[in-house]
């Protein structure tokens, strides 16, 4: 290795040596003393060829008042969103929220793509609002740069860094910082998110902290490369694989339901779909490691390095090996993801229930404040599964309701594969979703015991559907945000005593049970524990009804969907289900 080449003696035990000249320690930017170099490595630096001759690296913002300014943006109005503009554009769209780059977990390509930020009226209040102190409350502007194609990267990471298409119509945290280039960016995003980059991001700086500056002077091969094939087909399976779920804003309809991977039975759905998966990650490996390849190559590090890339380096969501991680076996990583892919399906029919999506329509559906089953049947006049009518659906014990969600998602998967099979179909459903291996587990347990606590982290705690639940969750009601009106606590209220009236009538059938001479005995002793089940119950159901939902819906309590989901939620108390970590401090 040179000039820093390693020299290991042994005297009792194994010490390392590094010689290295300070004047090559001078040749990288910075100075810094990184002994370890290669000869090949400290060349590159010399050359003086570097990214920020040829892109602007730039801190993002900071809005000082994340609570006021940032949202998840499935928490407003989807026709409040402005995507896809230029800054001209978005400061005439008279619209208040536009997509905001805002760091993430470790990615590569494409995606991350959660938050929305208030840039209404070009920035106006960000620009002007002054903090306690009397400065602007917001810094890092970057006025320029605003709404421009470019490159995103999370600032802060756990371990290995990653960079991101930023596409046109976004602006970027101080958590994911950003990068503009001159022409086409793919050379920048190959070398970044490359083998070759470890090396070359460690000699600038070796902390976690991936800063705009030591972006910047990261060295470029003195020979002329071209990978933008590569990258535009690496970069098309990231964003594919993104849009393939509901979290989103691109997402049309589930993968299972395509064309493509429809088969005579849901389980060969999905097999079908998990072998187009393997294909794609395999082919993202292949193209990775011809990334990798073509700069170990340019900087001369075959001495060094190896162009493989392990799968769990291949961050697609359809990739357990990354999805997962650990050291699990393949079998457990399979179980693991067909079991998400089944609460996948289960979240997309609640939301065809809910008229967030229909099956006859890509896309979103109802998405905005306030929008009525009227509003739906505009866009789908002739659904082949309707949305609920009044937007509130039982999620009970047993189908004591013909809007259960036990029986409505029945009745999706009906429609959506077909009567033929249903039965087998359920059956697959239910097995994939028992993961613990429980007993006589069931759909109806599903929904029960998991169905919103798996709701509320793929919403990182900004759920869109809420859930009305009594103290022990004896009654259990699911609403839709963006359809909730004033009057919706009323409609949740009738429910809870239309359900009310019918634990009475089976209350008495169970006493009359209990105490008829042709009953025998073990029967009637099962009817004694029912009449004290369902007295606990009705008890419980009272107290809720008289203490928390009916003081609820004399209120008619109104609700802004640019608020967000932290400050809506908090309005109905102990009326929804409690979220842990709702009330957790924002960064700023």
């Amino acid at each position: 290795m040179g000039n820093s080449q390693a020299n290991q003696t042994e005297q009792g035990m194994e010490k390392y040596f590094f010689r290295a000249s300070a004047a090559d320690f001078k040749k990288i930017p910075g100075s810094p003393v990184a002994y370890w170099l290669s000869d090949a490595i400290i060349s590159s630096f010399e050359k003086g060829n570097l990214i920020s001759d040829h892109c602007a690296t730039r801190k993002g913002m900071a809005t000082g008042l994340n609570a006021v300014f940032v949202r998840a943006w499935h928490e407003v109005s989807i026709k409040g969103i402005g995507f896809n503009l230029s800054r001209t554009e978005a400061e005439n769209s008279c619209l208040r929220w536009f997509p905001y780059a805002n760091g993430g977990e470790y990615r590569k390509w494409y995606g991350n793509f959660d938050d929305i930020v208030n840039w209404e009226n070009d920035g106006h209040r960000l620009q002007t609002e002054e903090h306690e102190s009397g400065r602007i409350r917001a810094v890092n502007l970057n006025l320029d740069f605003i709404f421009k194609p470019g490159l995103s990267w999370t600032s802060i990471t756990s371990g290995a860094f990653s960079i991101r298409k930023l596409p046109k119509g976004f602006l970027f945290s101080s958590a994911s910082n950003a990068m503009f280039c001159e022409g086409d960016s793919s050379l920048y995003a190959g070398l970044l998110n490359s083998k070759a980059h470890v090396i070359l991001g460690k000699a600038i700086n070796p902390t976690l902290n991936a800063n705009p500056g030591d972006i910047g002077k990261i060295p470029l091969p003195d020979t002329s490369i071209d990978v933008s094939k590569i990258i535009d087909s690496i970069t098309a399976h990231s964003q594919r694989d993104w849009d393939s779920y509901e979290v989103s804003w691109d997402f049309t309809s589930l993968p299972l339901l395509h064309p493509d991977h429809r088969q005579p039975t849901l389980k060969a759905s999905y097999q079908k779909l998990r072998a187009d998966w393997r294909e794609m990650m395999l082919d993202m490996q292949r193209l990775e490691q011809e990334n990798n390849r073509i700069f170990i190559d340019a900087y001369g590090l075959q001495d060094e390095l190896t162009p493989e890339v392990r799968l769990s380096e291949i961050t697609l969501t359809c990739n357990p090996h990354y999805r997962y991680g650990g050291d699990k076996s393949d079998e457990e990583l399979e179980a693991m993801l067909l079991a998400d892919t089944m609460r996948e399906l289960v979240s997309y029919a609640v939301g065809c229930m809910l008229g967030r999506y229909s099956l006859d329509k890509p896309g979103l559906i109802l998405a905005n404040q306030g929008e009525t089953l009227a509003d739906y049947l505009a866009q789908v006049p002739q659904p082949s599964f309707p949305a609920d009518d009044d937007n509130v659906i039982p999620v009970l014990d047993d189908d004591w309701f013909a809007d259960d969600i036990t029986l409505r998602f029945r009745q999706f998967l009906r429609v959506a594969f077909g009567e033929e099979h249903y039965e087998d179909n359920l059956a697959f459903i239910e097995q994939a979703l028992n993961i613990k291996g429980k007993r006589n587990y069931s759909l109806r347990d599903y929904f029960l015991g998991e169905f919103y606590a798996d709701h509320v982290k793929r919403y990182k705690k900004r759920p869109i559907y809420w859930l009305f639940s009594s103290p022990k969750g004896s009654f259990n009601a699911l609403i839709y945000m963006h359809r909730y009106r004033p009057d919706t606590v009323s409609v949740v209220l009738k429910y809870l005593r239309d359900y009310r009236e019918k634990l009475v009538t089976e209350k008495e059938r169970q006493a009359s049970v209990s105490i008829n001479p042709a009953t025998s005995q073990g029967d009637k002793t099962r009817a004694l524990k029912d009449v004290d089940r369902l007295a606990k119950v009705l008890a419980e159901l009272e107290d809720y009804e008289r203490d928390v939902l009916y003081p609820l819906a004399t209120e008619q309590i109104a609700i802004d969907l640019d608020d967000g989901v932290k400050v809506n939620y908090r309005k109905f108390g102990s009326a929804l289900k409690k979220i842990i970590g709702l009330d957790a401090k924002e960064e700023d």
